[in-house]
C-alpha cells in the first residue's frame, strides 16, 4: 500500500488498498506514483460507505493526493486541456455546489456533476493562456494583455487553481474567453463522487458512461433521493464492490454533534429520549444549543431545516416580515434556492450556460439586487468558484394557505428561485453550514406518525441528516417562535471573484 501522510484506521487502509488495486488496472500505480499501460480494460464501480465521522473525506483527500503525485491530470470543470494519450484524468465530483465547496475547503479540487457533463469552449487565443497556466505551453503573447497582466494571472492560478479566476485577474471577462458550452462527448478515466447518497439511477448511468473507473463516497444513513423507494444507488453493491468504514473515535473524540448522530442507530431510542439527550448535551457543551426560538440572523446565511412544507412557508414569511421586506420586491441579502431552469428545449445553450455557472436545482444563492435588464437578478451562488452572476430570473415567494406563489417579478424564462431562509431536510442533504438550526417540532410530528423508510423510523433519518449538516454548532429549536434580527440584511460579507463572469449580456 502507498504510504499516506496520516495514519489510517484499519478499514480506511483496507479501502485504500482495494481502490489502489482497481486503479492499477486503470493504468495508475499509486505504490510507485507512476502511470502504466491500462491492464484489465474493465469498468469498475466501487462504493465507500460510512456514517458521519467515519473518515470518508479524509480517505478521498489522500487518494487525490496520491493520484496527483502519480501525475494524473485533475479536471476541475472550468477548463480542460487537450487530452494526451499518455495521461490519465481524474474528476472529483459532488451533486451540488455547496457539497463541492465542502471538499474544496479540505484542499480537494471538487466540482459539480453538471460542470463535468457540460464543458466550456474557450476562444483559441485565450486558450493559449490556459494551456500555459496548466503547464502545457510557453508563456504566450496576447494582443491587449501586458506582461504584468499575465503575471497576475499566473500568481492567481498558483494559489487558486482556477483558470477563469486567473483570466479574470488578468482583466478579462467570462464573455471574452468562454464562447460557449457543450455536453461532454468523450469519456474520462477516473471519477470520485462525494455525497453519492443523493444520486439517482439515471445520474449513476450517466456517470458510468463517462468514467470507466468510478468510486462513490456516501452515507447509508442519509435520506434516499425522492422516487428511489428509500434505496440509494449503492445499496445493492456487495462484496469487494462495497467498502464499509466505521466511526473513527480518535478523529471525532468529544464531538457532541456526532455523538447525537450515532445515538440514532439505537433501534429502541424514542424521540422524547433523544430530545433529553440533546438537552443534556447542551448543558455540557456550547456546540449544542437547546434553543427556545429560531434566530432570524442565522436564517440569512444558513436556512432553518424543517420536515413539513407548511412549516417552511410559514418560517419564510416570518423571516421576511421580521426584516420588513415588502411583498412586491426582494431586499438585497435575502437567500434563495434555485428551483430549476425554466427554458424551452430550443434554448438548450442558455440552459447549459446557467447550469455551468452553478444554477442547478438546489443551488443556494444570495440576492444582490436587480440586474441592468428587466427580469434579471444579480446573485451570489454560494459555494461556486466564480460566485457572482447576473441571470434572467423567475422568483417565487410562497404564501401560507395560498396554492399559487406570489411572483414579485419575473423574466419570460430563466432560472427559477424559491426563498431560501428555510428548506426541507431533503433539500439540505449534501450541504453543510457552520451553524445549523433544526426545527424540532416538525421532527416530533414525524415521530408521532410512526413512518418507516428503508427499515428505519423516518424521524431518525431526518434527525440524522439534519444534525450532521452542522459543522460547528447545532441549534435544536423547541418552540415555534422567531427572534427578531439584530440588524439589517447585508451582502458585504460575500466574496466575489476578481471579475464576475456576467451572464446578462449573453441572454435576451
Amino acid at each position: 500500500m502507498a504510504t499516506p501522510t496520516v495514519k489510517f484506521s484499519e478499514d480506511q487502509a483496507e479501502a485504500f488498498d482495494r481502490i489502489t488495486e482497481v486503479l492499477l488496472g486503470a493504468g495508475v500505480d499509486l505504490d510507485n506514483a507512476i502511470l502504466t499501460p491500462q491492464s484489465d480494460g474493465q469498468d469498475h464501480v466501487l462504493a465507500v460507505v460510512g456514517k458521519a465521522g467515519s473518515g470518508k473525506t479524509l480517505l478521498l483527500a489522500r487518494l487525490y493526493e496520491a493520484l496527483e503525485e502519480a501525475s494524473v491530470d485533475v479536471v476541475s470543470g472550468d477548463y480542460e486541456a487537450k487530452r494526451r494519450k499518455d495521461k490519465r484524468t481524474l474528476a472529483i465530483l459532488a451533486p451540488t455546489n455547496k457539497a463541492a465547496s465542502v471538499l474544496r475547503n479540505h484542499g480537494v479540487p471538487a466540482t459539480t456533476i453538471h460542470r463535468i457533463l457540460y464543458t466550456p469552449l474557450y476562444d483559441p487565443e485565450y486558450e493559449k493562456i490556459a494551456e500555459w497556466l496548466a503547464g502545457r505551453g510557453e508563456k504566450p503573447e496576447i494582443e491587449g494583455l501586458t506582461e504584468a497582466a499575465l503575471d497576475r494571472a499566473a500568481s492567481f492560478f498558483a494559489s487558486n487553481k482556477s483558470i477563469p479566476g486567473a483570466l479574470a485577474a488578468a482583466g478579462l471577462r467570462g464573455s471574452d474567453f468562454i464562447i460557449g458550452w457543450k455536453r461532454r462527448d468523450e469519456p474520462m478515466d477516473i471519477g470520485f463522487v462525494d455525497e453519492s447518497s443523493m444520486l439517482d439511477e439515471k445520474q449513476l448511468e450517466d456517470l458510468k458512461e463517462i468514467f470507466p473507473t468510478l468510486v462513490l463516497f456516501g452515507d447509508p444513513a442519509q435520506l434516499a433521493p425522492v422516487g428511489q423507494s428509500g434505496e440509494m444507488v449503492f445499496d445493492n453493491f456487495s462484496g469487494k464492490q462495497k467498502l464499509q468504514l466505521h466511526r473513527i473515535h480518535r478523529q471525532d473524540a468529544d464531538n457532541p454533534i456526532l455523538d447525537l448522530a450515532h445515538a440514532l442507530s439505537d433501534e429502541n431510542l424514542q424521540f422524547h429520549d433523544f430530545e433529553r439527550m440533546i438537552e443534556e448535551a447542551a448543558q455540557k457543551d456550547e456546540r449544542v444549543v437547546w434553543a427556545q426560538r429560531v434566530e432570524a440572523d442565522m436564517m440569512a446565511r444558513s436556512p432553518v431545516l424543517v420536515w413539513m412544507n407548511k412549516t417552511r412557508v410559514r418560517l419564510i414569511q416570518a423571516f421576511r416580515n421580521s426584516y420588513g421586506a415588502p411583498a412586491d420586491e426582494l431586499l438585497a441579502g435575502e437567500p434563495l434556492i434555485c428551483d430549476g431552469i425554466e427554458l424551452p428545449l430550443k434554448h438548450r445553450k442558455k440552459r447549459i450556460d446557467l447550469e455551468a455557472r452553478g444554477l442547478i436545482k438546489g443551488a443556494q444563492v444570495i440576492y444582490l439586487g436587480a440586474g441592468r435588464k428587466a427580469g434579471f437578478s444579480r446573485i451570489h451562488v454560494l459555494g461556486a468558484e466564480d460566485p457572482q452572476v447576473s441571470a434572467a430570473s423567475i422568483i417565487k415567494i410562497e404564501m401560507p394557505d395560498e396554492e399559487e406563489p406570489f411572483i414579485p417579478f419575473a423574466a419570460r424564462m430563466g432560472a427559477a428561485f424559491l426563498h431560501g431562509s428555510a428548506v426541507t431536510i431533503h433539500k439540505a442533504q449534501g450541504s453543510q453550514w457552520e451553524n445549523v438550526q433544526v426545527f424540532g417540532p416538525d421532527l416530533a410530528v414525524a415521530a408521532r406518525m410512526g413512518r418507516v423508510e428503508a427499515g428505519q423510523q423516518l424521524w431518525k433519518r431526518l434527525a440524522y441528516v439534519a444534525i450532521t449538516r452542522a459543522e460547528k454548532r447545532l441549534f435544536w429549536v423547541t418552540r415555534n417562535r422567531l427572534a427578531r434580527p439584530t440588524g439589517p440584511l447585508r451582502v458585504d460579507d460575500l466574496k466575489a471573484a476578481p471579475t464576475p463572469l456576467a451572464l446578462e449580456e449573453e441572454q435576451e
